[in-house]
Order: C-alpha cells, then sequence, then structure tokens
C-alpha cells in the first residue's frame, strides 16, 4: 500500500530534506521513525528536497506502508516519534502508481522578505532588507519570469547538464504586508536555487540596482553565471504540492 504524507516542518536546524553522510536531513528523521513503526528499513520519496534552513508548510512524501495500518493512524504515530520542528499533517492511502515526485502537477512557494531588522525572529524565518523596494518596477521585473522558460541562469551549476531547465511559472505576486513582503510563486517546477535567485533577482531592482529589463538580459543569456544575486535560504517556504 502507497501513503502519501503532507508534512510541515522548520527547517532552521537541518542541512536540508535529504539524507546526508555528514549532516542531519529531515528525510533521514523520517525514515528512522518509520523504521521503528514497521520494524523494517522504509524509503520515503518526497516531491523534491529542500536545501538547508528552508522550510515547508505543505510538502509531500510517500512511501510503502504496513496494510495492517490504517492510513490516517501514520499521523498520531509518525508525530509521536517526530521532534516537534517536523509534523505531519495528513496521511492517506493513494494507488500504486502514485508517486510524490513524478506525479505532481504543480507547486507553490513563498519567500518572506522584512525590512524589520530588529526583530530577533526574523533571522530565522525572513530575508533581510536594508533599504524601501520599488514595488512598480519588481513587477515589471516579474512579469519576464511569467511563462515557459529555460531557467538555466537562475539555477545551480551543480544540476545534471542531462536534466531540462525548462520550466513554466504560471504566476508571480508581490504583497507588502506591515514591515514585510510575501512574494508567492507558481510553478509546474522549480529548479535548485530558482526561487531564491529569482528573489533576490526582484530586489536588486526594487534596490534600482538593476533595471526591470535586466531581468530578461539574464533570463535569455542561459547561462549558470549570468545571475550573481541568491536571496538566503530561510525565508523560503515550500507551501503547497499539487497533484
Amino acid at each position: 500500500m502507497i501513503v502519501k504524507c503532507t508534512v510541515a516542518y522548520d527547517g532552521q536546524n537541518y542541512a536540508g530534506w535529504q539524507k546526508q553522510i555528514n549532516a542531519l536531513g529531515i528525510q533521514t528523521i523520517i525514515e528512522e521513525a518509520l523504521e521503528k513503526i514497521h520494524k523494517r528499513k522504509t524509503d520515503v520519496v518526497a516531491s523534491g528536497r529542500t536545501d538547508a534552513k528552508v522550510h515547508a508548510l505543505g510538502q509531500v512524501f510517500h512511501f510503502e506502508a504496513d496494510e495492517a495500518i490504517e492510513p490516517s493512524r501514520y499521523v498520531p504515530a509518525l508525530n509521536a516519534l517526530l521532534p516537534l520542528d517536523i509534523r505531519i499533517l495528513d496521511a492517506q492511502a493513494m494507488p500504486e502508481d502514485f508517486h510524490a515526485r513524478f506525479s505532481c502537477k504543480s507547486k507553490r512557494y513563498m519567500y518572506i522578505a522584512t525590512y524589520d531588522r530588529y526583530d530577533p525572529f526574523a533571522y530565522h524565518y525572513k530575508g533581510i532588507i536594508y533599504q524601501k523596494l520599488d514595488m512598480d518596477a519588481m513587477v515589471k521585473g516579474a512579469c519576464y519570469l511569467i511563462g515557459e522558460h529555460d531557467f538555466t541562469s537562475f539555477s545551480n551549476g551543480r544540476i545534471d547538464p542531462r536534466k531540462p531547465r525548462v520550466r513554466n511559472i504560471k504566476a508571480i505576486t508581490m504583497e507588502e504586508k506591515g514591515k514585510d513582503i510575501y512574494f508567492i510563486f507558481d510553478g509546474n517546477g522549480f529548479l535548485r536555487y530558482q526561487v531564491r535567485m529569482m528573489v533576490q533577482t526582484l530586489i536588486e531592482v526594487g534596490r534600482h540596482s538593476i533595471a526591470p529589463e535586466k531581468v530578461k538580459e539574464i533570463l535569455d543569456q542561459r547561462d549558470k553565471e549570468a545571475c550573481r544575486y541568491n536571496a538566503p535560504a530561510q525565508g523560503l517556504y515550500l507551501v503547497e504540492v499539487r497533484y
């Protein structure tokens, strides 16, 4: 039986989602908890990995479950074993062909930036901004990113060159709320560091360090060296994975 779980986590204390040899990943902690429940090794597969200090409100993973356990029971069972900064929100049985990564249709990411540099909690959960941003200029810059493009310029150079770099961003919204700015990205998928690099590029537009048209110039270069901007990880949240 395949069980799909939705999980929220605070990424501050972890080296990202993926299990690693020399650092603690969230995947490792969840697999260890499932091994205690099943009395056997249990691999989990996520919709995609998140990097160190990146948070999730709705990450999704699947695993091969024990048919003797009602799927909904995995929620309290796992939460009893997991640290309090990793919480299982939902668990449900899925068809055998379901795959947390390959069945995904789209994702939503949120980035929170703030002018409030005197908030001690902001340094773990938001990116700090030190000067007022021109929101109108940022909207103009964001328009160049919407649609289907090759996002090589907004990606990490370590991505396997055999993997496609074309992604379709369906919507970008930016909203000021008090001292915070919320960036929302909806798309069929995102490359590693893509959201953070787009956010910081738009912030540079808002600071008038670059013109809105520079966003298109960077995008059209399709060169991993074209963009040197990357927003801090702690402001990024994986909000939702859609199937």
